[in-house]
């Protein structure tokens, strides 16, 4: 994927050093950490919470060193005879919110009988190997890998099936979103006597090397502007050098930042970039949670907030000025849409909690992805992927270097077709369906297209105002599973 990427240097409370994280990443930590503790559901989920006693290392036999890893059951409707277990492999964020928005599982858990099963990730919410100390000396991350991950999955469910009465011959579905979509594929490729199939829905496992072009995901982003409203992603490519002009003295400074209500002034040079990559940040996150109905999943945001935005961007070709002046009104949807703001704050999607700390290091290890812009093909300045750089940075912070071709060799990049039994979904609004499996590769690794479906919109709960689009690629979802489900209880059949 080697060519342009924008690289946001986010500033955390350790040694004023920076991480190194390119806005889609950044924006995908976001869309699972900062609203873990804010995040209403519209239903309170009522679930049981549990620990189970893991090994630090399941690959090593130099240390017996165990943490306790959280995990969550609801079993209201699972049935003992012909049921189910719905397993979701937990990623980047506290469990608790992804048990509360995946409403998919919940909704489907009558009809398959199922328990369903919430996994925490190590490293992540509850579930870390180090305690307090987790984070505090690199040595204590190298064990913050997703086949540690998958491993503890793994125990877990050794463990449900040993001590739960009735478990025993049940058939196990992994299901998951975004990373936890890449983990609920890697689970059933890697652990296929475990599961009977995995759901991965928006899960970019092809985002890695070269495997697609490093720009497709802000193409995407730019896609979804340019379809919402006339000249929208135009005015947003004009606002840059807009940006840089007005940005060359320090009376445009201060326009610049009372016209965007900034709550801390620009100074700087640094600033105006730091407020650039903001900026790009925020219509990255407009374009995941691009959904068909009011939602409060990073911020309250109308229905197809994206056209709500460009409803400001009509013109690119007015002045700098009034240029300026409308993004403001654009990024006010985002940011204040409830009118409760009094300023905007360029640090508010930053949020520096100890998941964006993990994430940071998983992105500075194995989840290497080049992300690029051009600035022809989408909206954006013009930024390469520079791995050097990259690499550079993540050794100064944490003082490992990436592998960026590791995961094509644990999981296969493209070669994966001897594996079965896996749905890999993806909203075409969602930019990482760019690195997604969008074409069936066999019978039995079945891709399903969702039009005008943002990020793992089938795996939220059902809503009055979803498409039919969507409707039918969950139908279709649960079809494939009831299979699964009968082909273990045939094969169980003739083993007896």
């Amino acid at each position: 994927m080697g060519c342009p990427v924008l690289l946001l240097l986010l500033a955390f409370p350790m040694a004023g050093v920076a991480i190194p994280v390119p806005p889609a990443l950044r924006a995908l930590s976001n869309l699972h950490l900062s609203t873990s503790l804010t995040s209403h559901p519209a239903i309170v989920r009522n679930y049981s919470i549990h620990y189970i006693e893991q090994k630090v290392d399941h690959f090593g036999f130099k240390t017996d060193k165990t943490f306790k890893q959280r995990y969550l059951i609801a079993d209201q409707q699972w049935k003992k005879e012909g049921g189910s277990i719905l397993f979701y492999t937990g990623n980047e964020g506290d469990i608790i919110w992804f048990c509360n928005n995946t409403g998919f599982m919940w909704d489907v858990a009558e009809e398959l009988k199922a328990m369903l099963v919430f996994a925490e990730h190590r490293y992540y919410g509850k579930s870390l190997p180090f305690g307090a100390n987790s984070f505090k000396d690199s040595r204590h991350l190298n064990f913050l890998t997703s086949e540690q991950a998958l491993a503890d999955f793994g125990e877990l469910i050794k463990h449900l099936k040993r001590t739960i009465p009735g478990a025993e011959n049940q058939p196990v579905i992994a299901l998951g979103g975004s990373y936890g979509g890449m983990l609920a594929a890697w689970f059933r490729m890697k652990y296929p006597h475990m599961v009977v199939g995995a759901l991965a829905a928006s899960a970019p496992i092809w985002q890695f090397e070269d495997i697609v072009p490093c720009g497709v995901f802000m193409e995407i982003v730019t896609t979804d502007f340019r379809k919402s409203g006339p000249n929208c992603s135009e005015s947003i490519r004009s606002s840059w050098d807009a940006i840089n002009r007005l940005t060359r003295t320090g009376t445009g400074l201060h326009w610049l930042s009372e016209a965007l209500h900034l709550c801390t002034p620009l100074t700087n040079s640094q600033d105006v970039q730091r407020l650039k990559d903001w900026i790009s940040e925020t219509w990255v996150n407009l374009a995941m949670v691009d959904y068909p109905y009011e939602s409060d999943f990073l911020q309250p945001l109308p229905a197809w907030p994206i056209k709500v935005v460009c409803q400001y961007l009509k013109n690119p070709h007015v002045s700098d000025t009034q240029l300026l002046q409308n993004i403001f009104q654009a990024l006010n949807i985002y940011y204040n849409y409830s009118g409760q703001a009094k300023c905007l704050n360029m640090s508010e999607t930053a949020t520096s909690s100890l998941g964006t700390l993990g994430w940071s290091y998983q992105a500075c290890t194995e989840m290497v992805m080049p992300f690029c812009t051009n600035g022809i093909d989408d909206m954006f300045e013009p930024h390469s992927w520079d791995l050097k750089e990259f690499s550079d940075d993540c050794f100064k912070q944490w003082g490992v270097r990436p592998r960026p071709s590791w995961i094509t060799t644990v999981y296969g990049g493209k070669n994966i077709s001897s594996h079965t039994n896996i749905i890999f979904s993806n909203g075409d609004l969602d930019p990482w369906s760019g690195g997604g499996v969008t074409k069936s590769i066999t019978d039995t690794l079945v891709a399903i297209t969702i039009p005008e479906g943002a990020h793992h919109l089938d795996l939220r709960a059902n809503n009055a105002f979803d498409p039919t689009t969507l409707l039918l690629a969950r139908s279709l979802e649960v079809k494939y599973m009831k299979q699964w489900i009968r082909d273990f209880y045939a094969s169980l059949r003739k083993t007896r």
